[in-house]
């Protein structure tokens, strides 16, 4: 194993400066899946399990929204919710049990609610309640892309570390190109939140600065898509 005096955050730049992978870039049509963007991880000063990296984080998120919707590309927000007996969290939701523990993020409580910043279009968007990690686990997310004919995915959310992650790993291995604007992740602390932009990009995902994804949406051409 390799060491270094480095934090992750001077690695993951130093990986951003000099890249030395290939793009996977974008395909024919893309979809945009936004994790988790709810009150228990983004109410900083409400709950103890928010977070805050980017202070537009959600201002970016909803600019990629309103230009997937333009170019009628899918619109996915997650959440995890659970019910009152926590049972559907599974093992997950076994190694705490105290009132801001992930089991006890309650179906239609506060916690559970999409933050009311985030521009959710509630006819036309795909919201969907997860219970685990990934936005593709056990969820209907492969046919309705497979239905769209979505080849490449943009992921937004958090926190970088798990559920952004897993969501990221699980597009790649079903063959997505995946990306990932860099400023619309978040986690709790900086070294995992740079770890992961890391691993992700010298592994799973082009992680880019969110100005390029908002310039792919406004060239884009859907024909043939």
């Amino acid at each position: 194993m390799e060491t270094s005096n480095k934090t992750a955050r001077e690695l993951y730049e130093a990986v951003k400066a000099n890249p030395t992978r290939r793009r996977f870039g974008f395909g024919r049509k893309p979809a945009l899946i936004n994790v988790d963007l709810q009150n228990a991880y983004t109410k900083v000063g409400e709950f103890v399990t928010a977070y805050e990296t980017d202070p537009k984080q959600i201002e970016y998120v909803n600019e990629l929204a309103r230009l997937f919707r333009a170019n009628n590309c899918p619109v996915v927000w997650t959440y995890v919710a659970y019910m009152q007996s926590g049972e559907d969290a599974g093992a997950w939701g076994t190694r705490t049990d105290t009132p801001d523990s992930l089991q006890n993020i309650k179906v239609g409580s506060r916690r559970s609610k999409i933050d009311e910043r985030c521009e959710v279009d509630y006819e036309r968007d795909i919201v969907i309640n997860k219970r685990m990690a990934s936005a593709f686990f056990e969820t209907n997310l492969g046919s309705l892309f497979t239905f769209h004919k979505v080849d490449t995915i943009v992921v937004t959310g958090g926190p970088t570390s798990g559920c952004v992650r897993a969501t990221v790993v699980d597009s790649l291995q079903r063959s997505f190109r995946t990306i990932v604007p860099e400023e619309t992740t978040a986690d709790k602390h900086e070294s995992p939140h740079f770890a992961n932009l890391y691993d992700m990009a010298l592994k799973y995902a082009d992680v880019i600065p969110v100005s390029e994804v908002f310039a792919y949406l406004k060239q884009y051409n859907p024909t043939g898509a």
